[in-house]
């Protein structure tokens, strides 16, 4: 149905559904100082809007609103459809605790010694 439809509002429309899924999430990548908003986000990728980045590998942090989802190592990215894709090599979950060495047996605390 795009094909009846002329250059301009064609590139209109995209513009436009480019503006609403950059609104609609609230994901973005820190890379150094600067933020770029994730467009899409899958399990060994991801898509960035292209007009602001044109290039990205490293560790970058992943963030979900304030809050910190990942850190991920980009190995490779291209450019297709005004997006950026970049795939990972790695991404590493930002837990709210401390790992431990241990397991959590659950709310009573075991292991004391008793009272001889």
């Amino acid at each position: 149905m795009l094909e009846f439809l002329t250059d301009d509002l064609r590139d209109g429309l995209r513009a436009a559904s480019q503006r609403k899924r950059r609104r609609a999430s609230r994901m973005h990548v820190v890379l150094d100082d600067a933020a770029f908003p994730v467009l899409r986000l899958w399990e060994t990728g991801m898509a960035v809007e292209a007009s602001r980045l044109t290039h990205l590998r490293g560790l970058v942090d992943i963030y979900d609103g304030p809050h910190h989802v990942g850190r991920c190592l980009i190995v490779a990215s291209s450019l297709e459809d005004g997006e950026l894709l970049c795939e990972f090599k790695t991404f590493q979950t930002v837990g709210d605790r401390a790992p431990v060495d241990f397991e959590r047996s659950g709310p009573e605390i075991s292991g004391y010694l008793t009272h001889a």
